[in-house]
């Protein structure tokens, strides 16, 4: 009998590939019951945060609490609790090794607390493993006690009792053995994986506060997640790759915020010869220490070279010392105002030739880029975002950036000359984000210079605004403090306007959201992270501390699962330890539904679906191969 189907030769060849996974009707079978089965699960959960800068405390407990997602569960699943039985065992799962240390040298880890507890942990596994296939909890369940895990949370009630026999006996034997501890954090960090299917961080891990490096780490070992870069992680992945104006850059974003003893203890880049250099060469003054004089001159002066290397850029007005006169001590601007320097200690700056790096500063700089270059743990942190990162993420209908998409004064999307053509929209992006990938191959200064412009520029989707970080630290009147922005931000009030950007990046303009990091909400003003009705979320975490109190709160992050879309408003966050002593958790200031859906979402739903549909589609064209002999069957030992 003929195949039902007429099938081209490369699907064939691609069905012939398949057929040596599934040699049999059997095997197909079996494959398609179960992805049938799992199409038809509820869609997982969704969580995205963004702009981390180095808050690791703040930004640990938010990844613990999957941003309350675990605590609003345990609420529900244990009803029979009471509320500080509940607060408990929610800041175990947390910080199940640091909550047992305490609850040991309280006289509180007994045999009664480690079983009760142990049957309340695993309760919650059963809860948020009904989204997964069995198979699915299974693989997702690496631990030596899998297969103890895996028993207790599939019990069955029986007639006579063995099945409970059977798990009381489980809980005495974990006791008795000893590895009450090792198995309840094991079960706790179970728990958080099962609680979020994919986390996304739309950018700025780095910067601000205190420990970026620890950030990355947690980063690099998460279960499932995608990166959109941020302006400032772009910058960090640009020092590593050598370029010496991100550095500088780097340096003065830490100075700025005291967090350069990071540097050296985190990645271990020495700063040595930096600080011998700055005081030996400028004078330390109130406000303005040698080693930020010594930067900012550096700075100044690598990026008149890459001015002049990117006419391109159209950036000219960076060119400071065209138009710094210090005998006078002033600076004139380009809006044609002349001020007055905060410093005129600049000794390395020959006026004949300003741009010119001194025969100190070539040394330094040469050993700041080694210093860069060659830190191990960076590599390691910064190989995992150009391997993890992108510049935008189309996800279940949704898109995901840092930034923007650069507008135009209409609202239209603004073209930009790249490589001798026109570039808008996705195809911007998309060219950004071969050049940066570029960058971590080549390291010339033609890709090297292009980190910093994506960190910088005003025509750059990851930052969208002209950086006056020279003349910020030169002059301080008000008028240097406006940096003007891109009119994306203006216009992204506007529904036609998102709309217009879903479809341009192949979404659904009618269903799709626009999930934006970058910009900071000042809720304390009465602003809003819902823009356009719903259409564009901006979640800027909110993490760094320096921003809070302009802001009012410690930011939002989002929620998406299979109920509803939500954003969530958080308080700054204590620290571990008073988290931990007084059951003290990130509390929800405001929650601000965007979207509900019912009947709920599915597997079937997602692009995960769509994947799993087309795989069902293959397989029934190979059992249809099958039933026809076109394909002959394996038998299977």
């Amino acid at each position: 009998m003929p195949a039902t189907k007429k099938y081209t030769a490369q699907h064939l060849r691609l069905l012939r590939l398949l057929s040596t996974q599934y040699p049999n009707r059997c095997a197909v079978y079996s494959k398609l019951i179960n992805l049938t089965s799992e199409l038809s699960l509820p869609k997982g959960t969704e969580h995205f945060i963004s702009d981390i800068h180095g808050e690791y405390d703040a930004f640990r407990h938010i990844i613990n609490n999957a941003s309350g997602v675990i605590k609003d569960k345990v609420k529900i699943v244990l009803d029979n609790c009471t509320l500080k039985e509940k607060d408990e065992l929610c800041t175990l799962i947390y910080y199940p090794s640091t909550v047992m240390k305490k609850l040991k040298q309280e006289n509180r880890f007994t045999d009664e607390y480690i079983k009760k507890t142990i049957v309340n942990l695993i309760s919650m596994c059963n809860f948020f493993s009904s989204k997964y296939s069995r198979e699915k909890v299974r693989s997702i369940i690496k631990t030596n006690f899998s297969y103890i895990i895996d028993e207790m949370m599939h019990s069955k009630s029986d007639e006579d009792h063995i099945q409970k026999l059977y798990h009381e006996k489980i809980l005495q034997s974990i006791v008795e053995t000893g590895s009450s501890e090792l198995f309840i954090r094991d079960v706790c960090e179970l728990i958080k994986t099962l609680a979020v299917a994919k986390l996304h961080v739309l950018g700025d891990i780095f910067d601000r506060g205190p420990s970026p490096d620890k950030c990355m780490d947690v980063l690099s070992s998460y279960h499932h997640l995608d990166l959109q870069w941020g302006n400032h992680d772009v910058l960090w992945m640009g020092a590593a790759c050598g370029s010496g104006m991100c550095i500088v850059n780097v340096l003065l974003n830490n100075l700025r915020y005291n967090n350069y003893k990071m540097l050296e203890n985190g990645y271990g880049i020495s700063l040595r010869k930096l600080v011998l250099f700055s005081t030996s060469t400028y004078k330390d003054e109130p406000g303005y220490p040698a080693l930020q004089k010594a930067l900012s001159v550096l700075g100044m002066k690598l990026v008149g070279a890459i001015v002049d290397r990117h006419t391109e850029y159209n950036l000219q007005e960076l060119k400071l010392f065209d138009h710094i006169d210090l005998k006078r001590g002033t600076l004139k601007l380009a809006d044609g105002n002349t001020y007055h320097l905060n410093f005129t200690d600049m000794p390395t700056v020959n006026v004949n030739a300003p741009y010119q790096l001194s025969d100190g500063e070539q040394e330094l700089m040469e050993d700041l880029i080694s210093s860069f270059t060659s830190s191990v743990r960076l590599r390691e942190h910064i190989q995992f975002l150009f391997t993890k990162g992108d510049m935008y993420k189309c996800y279940n209908g949704n898109l995901l950036y840092h930034g923007c998409v650069p507008l135009d004064e209409n609202g239209q999307f603004l073209k930009i000359k790249c490589n001798n053509q026109y570039l808008s929209g996705r195809d911007y992006l998309n060219f950004c984000q071969t050049k940066i990938r570029e960058g971590y191959l080549n390291r010339d200064d033609d890709h090297l210079d292009f980190f910093w412009y994506m960190w910088t520029a005003p025509l750059s989707p990851l930052s969208g605004r002209r950086m006056k970080i020279f003349e910020k630290l030169l002059i301080k009147e008000e008028a240097v403090q406006d940096e003007p922005r891109n009119p994306y931000y203006e216009y992204y009030h506007k529904v036609q306007t998102c709309e217009m950007i879903l479809k341009e990046f192949g979404l659904n303009p009618k269903k799709g959201h626009i999930i934006n990091g970058h910009t900071p909400i000042m809720a304390k003003k009465g602003e809003s992270p819902i823009r356009a009705r719903g259409k564009l979320l901006v979640i800027d975490g909110g993490f760094c501390r320096a921003y809070q109190d302009k802001t009012g709160i410690a930011g939002y992050t989002l929620i998406y699962n299979s109920h509803c879309l939500h954003l969530k408003a958080h308080t700054p966050f204590t620290n571990k330890r008073d988290a931990i002593d007084s059951l003290r958790d990130i509390e929800d200031i405001e929650e601000l539904s965007v979207e509900e859906y019912k009947p709920r979402k599915l597997v079937a739903d997602t692009d995960w679906g769509a994947e799993l549909k087309e795989r069902v589609r293959e397989l029934k064209d190979l059992l249809d191969l099958y039933e026809n002999g076109v394909i002959a069957e394996k038998l299977t030992k």
